[in-house]
């Protein structure tokens, strides 16, 4: 998994409020009922965004995530990704992730993301006009992903994804890309500038940084060494949603 119990999600340079937040439960298109949890922004910018957890799914970094979106005047909604095999319960570290991540597929993510974007579209969900998916590490591929899955999406966003989760659906892809990368992550850089190239011979718009030297997991405010990649991180993304939007 990415973060453990005690990371904490480094604050946006646009501080807000959020104006309310809690546990939710959404339904996806196979009737699936999945955990979810959503943000509403105090002043909202007309943006919304799907929060895609790590491995082990909803936990408190992707709900603080989500607070932390609204903040910033981006409605948010964070999901679990387990409800077909594992239910509707807390995601903590001692959850057994990994036997659920085995029997996700990339379809029932998309549709428990289609789910997520439909309730940002309703007026309980803030109404939004735009909409963007943002992930870490398996999320940050399957959010890349998304440009393939949902053709109203307005840009997807992906921390220490993993190309070759990505490529069997790059052909189908159409919203922009923003890929946000750990110099030192596992997955070795050349596999990131190949995914690079790929995108920019089928035209699909994207945009990537490496942060050198960078550990996985980066985007973290107790790693303090890492703040000036933390306050990049979040002004690429806010542009970005501003851009796409």
């Amino acid at each position: 998994m990415c973060y453990s119990d005690d990371a904490r999600v480094p604050l946006p340079p646009i501080s807000g409020a959020a104006a309310d937040q809690g546990d939710m439960v959404l339904t996806s298109s196979d009737g699936t009922r999945f955990g979810a949890y959503f943000a509403r922004a105090g002043k909202p910018t007309g943006a919304g965004m799907v929060v895609m957890p790590d491995v082990r799914g909803l936990h408190s970094f992707y709900k603080e995530l989500a607070q932390r979106f609204a903040e910033a005047g981006i409605d948010a909604v964070a999901i679990d990704y387990f409800g077909r095999t594992a239910g509707i319960a807390d995601r903590d570290e001692g959850f057994e992730f990994m036997p659920h991540v085995e029997k996700t597929t990339q379809e029932g993510i998309a549709a428990d993301v289609a789910a997520a974007m439909a309730y940002l579209r309703t007026k309980e969900g803030g109404a939004v006009r735009s909409v963007f998916t943002v992930g870490f590490c398996f999320g940050g591929s399957s959010s890349w992903n998304q440009s393939a899955f949902q053709p109203d999406l307005n840009g997807a966003v992906g921390f220490y994804g993993r190309p070759e989760r990505s490529l069997p659906h790059l052909e189908k892809m159409k919203a922009p890309l923003l890929m946000l990368i750990a110099g030192a992550d596992f997955t070795p850089q050349e596999a990131f500038h190949d995914f690079d190239r790929k995108l920019t011979e089928a035209g699909v718009p994207h945009e990537m940084h490496i942060y050198e030297g960078a550990p996985h997991s980066f985007f973290d405010r107790t790693f303090d060494q890492w703040r000036e990649a933390c306050d990049d991180a979040w002004r690429r993304i806010l542009a970005f949603v501003k851009k796409q939007s």
